[in-house]
């Protein structure tokens, strides 16, 4: 049979029945036109049988009824005699389903979106609303320029092949984003303050800059929730419009806004209506204070801070209401945290669904509380958190419902997975490695037990790693991480005039002890090999060329109250960590470490840094390797080249690694003026520390140039989160320095992952 395209539109005509005079009795019903369904079937439909009147009525329903059941095109009733006659079109059955020029969304994706499957009866109606789905999946994809276009191909045997002609057309972009209302925030501020962005050259790989109606409402919340933090409580979005522009390219948004007035807190109180908790025992965890401005932020946090304080005091049923009071003559709030004994309710069932891969044990973890504890809203809160914190999913969403009597609830955790394997390359230049590339491939659900699995491979002018690890997070059932590596690494020292290869492995095992404090143990064993020494370097070199092993134990022990651990802005982190090395090997030393960190919000943007840290290793029963002493330079000090700062042979100026160091830094950073989406901040420093301390051995008749003095160094940079990778740039400038100290005033790095 030839094949015969034909529009979807034009191929079924209008079903038709002819008038049928009422009056008289059926005797026979007679069905034609049946080809792949049985005629009993169609009988089966009806709802007049031989025997019962003509009446239009009921004929009316009997065609309503054959339509209904999706397998006709078209149906037709009329009457002969005393013979009522049912003429019937068939559907056709799909015989295959397939996309033409679709680029950006591929086969699989569409075909998991429309209902329409080969052998199944093809309906007009079926295929409008999978037209519907695929216009859907191009919207979300930013294209609501895309034509889709059902075409049919008629096959033998009453099959037709399905197929949606697809002109999927130019990303709709967002050309502009305007407020109307807002004289608090100029227009820029409130851009900074959503996720939708316009679009713009240098956005190369940006996708918040294509329209999006959902993301649209979510910035509706997200000025609310910009106004509400910054004292705004009566701010309101009145509209937003999307307007197409002429070229049907992209939108122009307009925000239409009503700020209100700008309230500060004038009183703060806690009225407890439960006997036994005192307002006293609970306005030290207060986070909103007469003066500020009113923050909603804040005020949630400190219902939060509360709801735990009074669980802490054995007060596990509270329900605390944050009342406003606005005194709008003054422009005040008056804040009260009213207390009030809830209803005794505890969690029947914790549901988790969505989650295909994932087993329900690494998601129930996550909850501090499990089913027969006492129901807790700030515990729940935190439990969805550190869910969505695995990375696992796209979307959590955590919902109670009532459970099977007033006191019992059921917890409803909805989860949609993503994607946990990847393979990424990386590539960059620094001026402590040069040109350097990374491949990393890493599974961070290894068969939905929450197991992180990675093997890696970095490469740069001076450095060739391997390293493959394993990390199981909950090892036991318990809060108990544990995990090995195996690496092999060699190093072309360049400042330090020697190469190093090191092989080995390590076990390693962490837990949290109290909250934010945790502790870490590792045993490290490696085998090192010192070589490639001229003759003309230093003799410690010369006497320590050959190979070494290093069996260790580290234990590491640190405090984490940061808000954010990749771009911190308040709170602060602590660290010590102790390393024995004569467990076996050939090495034996003890080595000490300490690190403190302090991010203190200025003012909006403007953030400062305090950092500290230092070292020390002693020999035990023989001197120290160079390959494990300090070496102190830019990444501690800047302004001084990597290995810069500490003892150096006097002979050949080679740098001989210290015993023990010390750094500090004060930092500043604060925004350029460019708006946030840029993703700049600029930086001023100052930076001090020393390194000194060098084993002495007794056939080397050593002689070194060392100071345990300090050197100060100042300087600016910046750093850009750019679209290709972190980008940082500082301009150090010593001020004290040895005159033995090898300096570096340029210092950038630059790397991106894809």
């Amino acid at each position: 049979m030839a094949l015969v395209i034909v529009a979807l539109v034009g191929m079924i005509g209008p079903a038709a029945a002819q008038t049928i005079q009422s009056g008289g009795t059926i005797d026979e019903i007679e069905i034609r036109g049946t080809r792949r369904i049985e005629p009993a079937t169609v009988r089966s439909y009806l709802t007049v049988d031989p025997g019962d009147p003509f009446d239009r009525g009921a004929l009316n329903q009997t065609l309503k009824e054959l339509f209904d059941t999706g397998l006709f095109s078209d149906v037709r009733l009329r009457r002969d005699g005393d013979r009522l006659i049912v003429e019937i079109d068939e559907n056709p059955i799909i015989n295959r389903i397939a996309f033409e020029g679709n680029d950006e969304v591929d086969d699989k994706t569409l075909r998991q979106q429309v209902e329409l499957r080969p052998r199944v009866v093809f309906t007009r109606t079926k295929v409008k609303n999978d037209l519907e789905r695929i216009r859907r999946v191009y919207r979300r994809n930013g294209r609501f320029g895309a034509e889709i276009s059902p075409k049919i191909i008629e096959l033998e045997q009453n099959r037709v092949d399905l197929v949606f002609e697809i002109n999927e057309g130019p990303e709709t972009k967002v050309r502009g984003i305007n407020f109307l209302g807002n004289r608090a925030f100029d227009d820029g501020e409130l851009r900074d303050a959503i996720v939708t962005t316009e679009a713009a050259w240098y956005r190369l790989f940006a996708t918040n800059d294509t329209y999006d109606p959902n993301r649209i409402n979510f910035d509706r919340q997200k000025l609310r929730r910009f106004y509400l933090n910054n004292g705004y409580a009566d701010f309101q979005v009145d509209s937003v419009i999307s307007e197409m522009t002429p070229d049907r390219k992209g939108f122009i948004l307009t925000f239409s806004v009503d700020e209100g007035p700008r309230y500060k807190i004038e009183s703060v109180t806690i009225d407890s209506q439960i006997d036994d908790l005192t307002p006293k025992s609970l306005r030290k965890v207060l986070n909103t204070k007469e003066g500020d401005w009113y923050n909603a932020s804040k005020v949630q946090d400190t219902v939060d801070r509360m709801t735990t304080a009074a669980g802490n005091q054995g007060f596990a049923f509270v329900d605390i209401q944050p009342n406003v009071e606005r005194l709008p003559d003054k422009n005040r709030i008056k804040l009260t945290y009213t207390i009030e004994e809830a209803p005794r309710v505890f969690i029947e069932r914790i549901n988790i669904t969505g989650n295909v891969r994932t087993l329900d044990r690494v998601i129930r973890r996550e909850f501090e509380i499990v089913e027969g504890d006492a129901f807790n809203a700030s515990k729940i809160r935190r439990a969805r958190q550190r869910i969505n914190n695995l990375g696992f999913f796209k979307s959590v969403e955590v919902d109670k419902k009532e459970g099977s009597s007033p006191s019992r609830t059921v917890v409803d955790v909805k989860v949609e997975e993503r994607s946990t394997g990847s393979l990424s390359f990386g590539a960059g230049v620094s001026t402590d490695s040069g040109l350097l590339g990374n491949v990393q491939l890493r599974e961070r659900n290894l068969l939905g037990k929450g197991q992180d699995l990675q093997l890696n491979f970095s490469l740069s002018f001076e450095t060739q790693r391997i390293d493959l690890s394993f990390t199981e997070p909950y090892f036991l059932g318990r809060d108990l991480s544990a995990g090995f590596d195996l690496f092999r690494t060699e190093t072309d020292q360049d400042e330090l005039d020697f190469e190093e290869d090191r092989t080995g492995g390590a076990l390693r095992t962490g837990y949290s002890i109290i909250g934010p404090w945790r502790q870490s143990w590792r045993y490290r064993f490696s085998e090192r090999e010192l070589s490639d020494v001229d003759d003309d370097e230093s003799l410690v070199l010369q006497l320590e060329e050959g190979s070494t092993t290093r069996s260790s134990l580290s234990h590491t022990l640190s405090y984490d109250r940061r808000d954010n651990r990749l771009n911190p802005t308040e709170g602060f982190k602590l660290s010590l960590t102790n390393t024995f090395a004569g467990l076996g090997g050939s090495e034996r030393f003890a080595k000490n470490e300490v690190s403190a960190d302090v991010f203190t919000p200025i003012t909006e943007g403007l953030t400062l840094h305090l950092g500290a840290e230092g070292g020390h290793i002693a020999g035990l029963g023989k001197e120290t390797s160079i390959l494990d002493r300090f070496f102190v330079g830019s990444s501690s000090i800047r302004g001084f080249q990597p290995a810069g700062v500490g003892p150096r042979d006097l002979n050949t100026d080679d740098a001989l690694g210290a015993k023990q160091f010390y750094a500090g830094t004060v930092e500043l950073r604060f925004p350029l003026g460019l708006p946030d989406r840029f993703n700049i901040e600029g930086r001023v420093w100052s930076d001090v520390g020393a390194a000194w301390g060098v084993d002495n051995p007794s056939n080397a008749n050593l002689q070194t140039r060392d100071s345990s003095s300090p050197r100060l160094a100042v300087g600016t940079g910046f750093s850009w989160r750019s679209p290709l990778g972190p980008l940082d740039i500082d301009l150090g400038f010593p001020v004290i320095k040895e005159d033995f100290d090898e300096t570096e005033v340029f210092q950038f790095g630059f790397g991106t992952q894809f």
